[in-house]
């Protein structure tokens, strides 16, 4: 997917907030070959191969009787792994619905599918680790933080390209526009990182619902600017109240912050235990200064 700054002038000058979210969400043709191109290849793989029959049958049998009933999480495939059925709608309601089922939809081509994996990585906030770097970084006052403050700006650097890698990725212009409804409403939430010269240096963005936030997508232009929003918000997350951050799948990144995998089982009883309140809806907004959160001792809370 391309996104260049004439789109980003494009937006920020745009009065309606549709026009601008249209001059944004958007993805060039050669963006989209080059996603297909390296979607099938992934999909091709020898480690993935085995679950393209699975696949397309499920596909093909929702093509022929399409089941637009959001699917039980349980009853997911084990190739490919997680797999468990075909998005029809990505309304604010029925994305609700799924994240409190512990399902959510992604793919890289084709349609969007249902997936509720094996081991899901979850951190839970006194697990939480912060690199001694990371800290110094903290108390060096180079970058401020912010929630929502540009939720169109971070979803859209999260899906653009990252330097020196292949160009795959699964928010696409349907999933951009789903998630900025979800925003709209007060369920989504992104957190930004500015650097000294007010530019967005790194960011991500996720859902809220209930005792949970679910991280979908982070980014850095700068070193460690995405562990600093992390910690921000995971600092929040932890004095509100909330139970738990789901990171989905396992990256290593989100292993050396203290996620850890747990089974679908054990992660659907802590998703049922965490529909309580601190739900918070709306607009976020920051509750402490970057180079307290520095000092924050998870293990200790």
């Amino acid at each position: 997917m391309a996104f260049h700054a004439d789109q980003l002038t494009l937006a920020a000058t745009a009065a309606d907030p549709a026009d601008r979210r249209a001059s944004l969400f958007r993805e060039s043709f050669r963006g989209m070959l080059e996603r297909w191109a390296l979607g099938t290849a992934w999909a091709l793989t020898p480690a993935r191969l085995r679950g393209v029959p699975p696949l397309l049958g499920m596909v093909l049998a929702d093509g022929m009787a399409p089941d637009y009933a959001l699917p039980d999480p349980e009853s997911a495939l084990e190739k490919p792994a997680g797999l468990c059925g075909v998005v029809h709608d990505l309304s604010v309601p029925t994305l609700l619905n799924a994240y409190r089922r512990g399902i959510y939809p992604w793919a890289h081509v084709g349609p969007l599918k249902w997936w509720s994996p094996p081991q899901r990585s979850v951190l839970f906030f006194n697990e939480y680790h912060i690199a001694k770097r990371l800290r110094r970084q903290m108390r060096q006052g180079q970058y401020t933080v912010t929630f929502d403050r540009d939720f169109e700006g971070v979803i859209t650097a999260c899906a653009a390209p990252r330097e020196g890698r292949f160009h795959l990725t699964w928010i696409t212009p349907r999933i951009m526009r789903a998630y900025a409804e979800l925003f709209d409403a007060g369920h989504a939430h992104s957190f930004e990182v500015w650097n000294a010269a007010g530019e967005l240096a790194g960011g991500g963005y996720g859902v809220a619902l209930g005792g949970m936030f679910v991280t979908e997508s982070q980014f850095s232009r700068e070193t460690n600017t995405s562990k600093i929003g992390m910690t921000v918000l995971n600092w929040h997350l932890a004095q509100w109240g909330f139970g738990f951050n789901d990171g989905k799948l396992m990256t290593p990144t989100c292993r050396d912050m203290g996620f850890r995998e747990i089974p679908r089982r054990d992660f659907l009883d802590v998703l049922a235990r965490a529909q309580r309140p601190p739900s918070k809806l709306g607009r976020w907004s920051l509750e402490e200064e970057l180079g307290k959160i520095a000092e924050w001792q998870p293990e200790k809370a």
